[in-house]
């Protein structure tokens, strides 16, 4: 995955969530693609997800639980993870994690 991205329109608010553990800004892109980069603190949050979801690990270690199974996975920087749309996941953070998400259209 880049390194960075060009030609971007970023929202100036931020998304709060869970008491401030998680941090994101909403970054728009010419082809109308939109993905969030943002930070999640340690703690252990779920988020449920409308359409599919590619997320990118930039930094830091997490674990990850996707909809109803039973197994944690193990992921840190440069590793990714896929969710289903009318899903939902649960990311532990075990140390701040800086992640892109990538919605599918």
């Amino acid at each position: 995955m880049s390194q960075q991205f060009e030609h971007v329109s970023i929202d100036k608010h931020a998304n709060i969530y869970f008491d401030g553990s998680v941090i994101s800004y909403n970054l728009r892109f010419p082809d109308h693609a939109r993905k969030t980069i943002g930070v999640i603190l340690p703690s252990t949050v779920k988020f449920a997800t409308d359409v599919p979801e590619l997320i990118e690990i930039v930094s830091g270690k997490c674990q990850v639980r996707i909809g109803n199974a039973d197994e944690w996975h193990h992921h840190e920087g440069g590793q990714r993870f896929q969710v289903p749309g009318q899903s939902s996941f649960e990311i532990e953070a075990i140390e701040p994690v800086h992640y892109v998400c990538h919605f599918s259209n």
